[in-house]
């Protein structure tokens, strides 16, 4: 089958200050903190998921925050710009409050007949607004002062930064299963027939672009759903078959993963809808406390005290 991608999965970034991370992405953007883990390679480090409500595919930014990171920059080879969809006529909402916040944002624009808003974390990661054209009915997550009309409800597009965009397109294509249905200037989007949302990936060309840094405030890699741990080892018979290195079969406890460098060098990951992230922890209680992974389990005393202190 050619629809065995199910769009995004998640993203992962890379930030600074653990608390400030975790205050604009709760606070600010309105996101549930689904679950509060530690860098598998790196166990004094934590690993945010920011999503929905249960942390459904699709809606997922995770995030490394390393203290004193040095600044990264978006170049060739990277994924650039995360887009989220919003309900139509919400920006004006988002950009008074950013404006209130003191946000760094633009203003609000079109591309692909569509409004959009764009801005950044304060690592400088850079983050868009859509009003999508399609009916998305999936439910934002609401807080105090952010219902649902505003919410934010989940990834609308990842776009991709490539000196030629050529070999990548073919992987979306030929292997993912996607199909290029629009173009502005050197901005191609690509899009799936097996979701409804998180169903797009932009790809943007440029020849002369030099090569980004991939650290504070730059995305790191990007992950792309499958059903199962079934339709995971397919896709990595294909990517082998196209003469792509790509890992053995990953266990991240909330998900199954393969990694792989595309043609354009940005880092892919396919990850698996299961198990979830309501394994460890009930849904009403999802980031409430500290998950270990098992490896780290009998050092929860240890790691607790080195890392950074963080107010929920």
């Amino acid at each position: 089958m050619m629809n065995d991608i199910l769009g995004l999965h998640h993203i992962t970034a890379i930030a600074g200050d653990a608390q400030r991370n975790y205050d604009f992405y709760t606070k600010t953007l309105g996101f549930r903190l689904v679950k509060r883990t530690v860098n598998f390679d790196d166990p004094q480090t934590y690993h945010f998921y920011f999503g929905d409500e249960v942390g459904n595919p699709g809606t997922i930014l995770t995030f490394f925050p390393w203290a004193n990171v040095r600044q990264g920059h978006n170049g060739a080879g990277m994924a650039t710009e995360i887009g989220y969809s919003v309900p139509k006529g919400s920006l004006d909402f988002w950009k008074a409050r950013f404006e209130n916040l003191k946000i760094h944002h633009e203003d609000i624009s079109e591309r692909f007949g569509e409004k959009h808003l764009t801005f950044q974390d304060p690592d400088g990661l850079w983050l868009n607004l859509i009003e999508a054209k399609h009916i998305d009915d999936r439910k934002g997550y609401e807080t105090s002062d952010i219902k649902s009309d505003v919410a934010i409800k989940g990834f609308h597009t990842v776009t991709l930064t490539l000196n030629n965009s050529t070999a990548t397109a073919a992987i979306l294509t030929e292997v993912f299963g996607y199909k290029k249905i629009a173009n502005e200037g050197n901005l191609t989007r690509y899009q799936t027939d097996a979701v409804e949302n998180a169903a797009l990936v932009d790809l943007l060309e440029m020849s002369q672009a030099q090569r980004g840094l991939n650290a504070g405030g730059t995305n790191h890699h990007v992950a792309f759903r499958v059903k199962d741990e079934d339709t995971l080892m397919a896709i990595r018979e294909k990517i082998v078959a196209r003469g792509l290195n790509i890992t053995e079969k990953i266990n991240r406890d909330y998900f199954f993963s393969l990694y792989f460098r595309e043609p354009g060098g940005v880092l892919f990951e396919i990850a698996t809808d299961n198990p979830g992230f309501a394994t460890d922890e009930t849904v009403e209680n999802l980031g409430s406390s500290l998950q270990l992974p098992d490896q780290y389990k009998t050092m929860r005393d240890k790691i607790e005290k080195a890392l950074p202190k963080l107010t929920i």
